[in-house]
């Protein structure tokens, strides 16, 4: 005789997994980040937002796409939820500087949630007013659907891991991996 789903000795069925994309300045940052977060399948930088197709590197740079620099995150909801990979990401970047976070100025370094499924919406929200709280001014994060994604150039992938002693990634990077294993030690990857 097999369990019925009603049956408490039934295992629930696990959540499929769900996909997020994240603004908050240069993506080597974010993704340095969040490939260490427990739960988080795999980490793409990329570029969103704008109005070009397959930009490049330059051209997001200089402005003349209108994309974001962005990580896509895969994500398991049986082990982080959206909302607290959210409050990860609202720690680690600064959502208060339009266009910018530290020396990294330009409309490609904006703050941003780009969701995938409405139902995204609304739990982006009530994180990005529980956040609010926390900093002395206003959140400038936009919250978008995603539109127009595009992945990042391969040598942009997993940066920080293959170039830990080059400048950007000792001095601005690392600080912000060393924040999140501070305020987020319980969600650190294990082994």
């Amino acid at each position: 005789m097999s369990a019925s789903p009603s049956d408490p000795t039934t295992p629930a069925a696990a959540k499929p997994a769900e996909t997020i994309t994240l603004g908050g300045g240069c993506f080597w940052c974010l993704e340095a980040v969040f490939l260490q977060v427990e739960g988080v399948e795999s980490v793409q930088s990329g570029y969103t937002n704008g109005r070009v197709v397959n930009p490049g590197y330059e051209a997001v740079c200089g402005g003349d796409t209108g994309h974001a620099e962005v990580v896509q995150l895969r994500f398991s909801p049986d082990v982080i939820d959206l909302a607290e990979l959210l409050r990860i990401f609202f720690v680690i970047h600064d959502p208060t500087t339009l266009n910018r976070q530290g020396h990294d100025v330009g409309t490609q370094y904006r703050s941003g949630i780009y969701w995938h499924d409405p139902k995204q919406v609304e739990v982006a929200k009530a994180v990005m007013q529980e956040a609010g709280q926390a900093w002395s001014a206003p959140i400038v994060t936009e919250l978008l659907a995603l539109d127009n994604y595009w992945p990042a150039e391969a040598y942009h992938q997993r940066y920080f891991e293959n170039h830990p002693g080059q400048g950007y990634c000792a001095y601005v990077i690392a600080p912000k991996v060393n924040k999140f294993r501070q305020a987020f030690a319980r969600h650190q990857r294990k082994g």
